[in-house]
């Protein structure tokens, strides 16, 4: 929804230069930008703009401050503002809190609600720890990285090796830490997968590998706002004088890396990082992945994975209601695209949702988690863009109260057809 005529005049984004930006917290703009599919895109991201996965015919959206609309007219384009966010206060939280911006759970809660469920069900769920945010290797806090394997336990069940009886979905929440949508979706799906009948009736047969939290050190700043959560995108290892701190983990993973809809910049919000899979959180995650599936896939862009390949890979991402599939640093369709066209046209059936190749519906970027699982192993792989882009349930902080009612119903039957998927994906 657009902001008042007032307050474009007052700020001056379209008709004049902006001011000198005030000392303090400044309020966030998401900026319209006409940027079509093509070069006009692309050129777009490869300035480092922080792009949002969401598109509106010939325009995407921008999020930054009032300066940023100013760089936007000086490199060519066109801005106007979308939506407004408040500025954020960070402030030390208490370590006792595990809720925040009315009822999302904190980092510490969501590692305490792993350990929780497996300690309820031993049954059905076993807690990895799969390493350990920057932070936490920097010895300056930080967390371990936790995941939750979920299945009606037999021998050879949860073990860390590809050679594993049952098939398995993986699924992880907050990669993006702004993008707190992905890590209540995982929150629910862990509660269903041990509590309701037809997700436990399904546990015989595959494991669920569950990470709420793929970025820990993130999220820690994000909740760090209380009621107006910092809109941090990135991990937190670098330093930045005029933006964010930190890599974008969604760019950092050793598939096409540092080629198109990336930066050098380390201040930009899609910062690759100063090589592939720099990142403890990349490699962590990438080790992991690597534990729990074969690889099925020839080297080369256009290998197909063998047609014995098993298991997905889910990366909850928001905003834009699509589903997305590999490749993303290309429109160069992969070995495998029909059937992951398929699966992904199954899953945005269910919830209204778009898919796609990303090129195909918002921009190409590379070095993304879910090229790399197609890439190293040929495992199918997805993210999907939870939310609407406006509007009380859209946004990176949408209303808790959407989560249960409107984000739920979606997400659950698409990780319905995941589970179903999984076991004979091709």
């Amino acid at each position: 929804m657009r902001i008042a005529l007032a307050l474009l005049a007052c700020l001056g984004l379209l008709l004049s230069p902006s001011p000198a930006p005030a000392e303090g917290p400044q309020t966030t703009f998401v900026l319209r930008v006409p940027a079509a599919l093509g070069s006009s895109a692309q050129r777009l991201l490869g300035l480092g703009y922080d792009v949002l996965e969401q598109r509106d015919g010939d325009d995407l959206f921008v999020i930054g401050d009032a300066r940023t609309a100013d760089r936007l007219r000086s490199d060519g384009f066109r801005p106007s503002i979308e939506t407004a966010m408040p500025p954020s206060q960070w402030a030390p939280r208490s370590l006792g809190e595990s809720t925040y911006f009315g009822g999302y759970r904190t980092v510490t809660a969501h590692i305490a609600h792993l350990d929780e469920v497996a300690n309820a069900h031993p049954e059905l769920a076993t807690v990895v720890d799969y390493g350990d945010s920057w932070r936490k290797t920097q010895g300056a806090g930080g967390y371990d990285l936790k995941a939750i394997c979920i299945t009606r336990k037999r021998p050879g069940d949860c073990e860390l090796t590809p050679t594993a009886p049952k098939p398995r979905l993986f699924v992880m929440g907050q990669l993006h830490a702004r993008e707190i949508t992905t890590g209540d979706m995982a929150w629910r799906f862990i509660d269903d997968l041990v509590s309701a009948p037809d997700l436990t009736a399904m546990l015989g047969s595959i494991e669920v590998w569950v990470v709420p939290i793929a970025n820990p050190d993130g999220v820690e700043i994000v909740e760090s706002g209380g009621d107006t959560p910092v809109p941090h995108r990135k991990n937190v290892n670098g330093t930045c004088s005029s933006g964010q701190r930190g890599v974008d983990l969604n760019r950092n993973a050793g598939s096409h890396w540092g080629e198109v809809g990336t930066s050098t910049n380390k201040c930009s919000e899609v910062y690759r990082g100063p090589r592939a899979d720099s990142e403890v959180e990349t490699q962590a995650l990438e080790s992991l992945w690597r534990k729990l599936y074969r690889d099925t896939r020839a080297p080369g862009d256009a290998a197909a994975a063998s047609g014995d390949t098993t298991g997905a890979v889910i990366s909850m991402h928001s905003y834009g209601n699509y589903v997305l599939f590999p490749w993303g640093w290309s429109t160069q369709k992969t070995g495998n695209d029909a059937a992951l066209r398929r699966m992904a046209q199954d899953m945005a059936a269910l919830s209204g949702f778009r898919a796609g190749q990303p090129g195909e519906l918002l921009y190409n970027a590379s070095g993304a988690t879910d090229d790399w699982v197609y890439e190293d192993l040929g495992v199918p792989s997805f993210v999907w863009e939870i939310g609407a882009s406006s509007g009380t349930c859209g946004g990176f902080f949408p209303a808790y109260s959407c989560q249960k009612d409107v984000h739920w119903p979606k997400v659950r039957s698409m990780l319905v057809s995941a589970m179903k998927a999984a076991p004979e994906p091709y």
